[in-house]
């Protein structure tokens, strides 16, 4: 990876990261995990409509990879699943893993149609 490539990447990374930070508290938690939900569904939809629409290299590595990378959270997500089922809310932490798998896939298929539309 060139030095250019880097810094677009670690760029995307700190806006996708304020981004994150920003939807936490704009979305306040529950007992379910309303903002990790949140993220990785709307940088689902993003990084799918990246994609789809072909975007070019520069703005892949910006916002795909950094943005998109540093703003939604696997990690939180499947902790905050495990912590369900760990405090015995099995049914909450069911709906986490299906809302948050189903949601992230159908933002994908939707970017997926609005590309395929032509909207953006």
């Amino acid at each position: 990876m060139d030095v250019v490539s880097a810094q677009l990447v670690g760029a995307g990374g700190a806006l996708g990261a304020l981004a994150r930070y920003y939807v936490g508290v704009l979305v306040p938690e529950t007992e379910f995990p309303r903002s990790t939900l949140a993220v990785n569904v709307l940088g689902s939809f993003a990084l799918g409509l990246l994609t789809f629409a072909n975007a070019g290299e520069t703005w892949l590595l910006l916002l795909g990879t950094g943005a998109c990378g540093a703003f939604t959270t696997f990690s939180s997500f499947a902790y905050e699943t495990v912590r369900l089922a760990e405090n015995g809310h099995t049914r909450l932490a069911a709906a986490n893993a299906v809302v948050n798998l189903l949601g992230s896939f159908g933002a994908v298929g939707v970017a997926w149609v609005a590309a395929d539309l032509s909207v953006w």
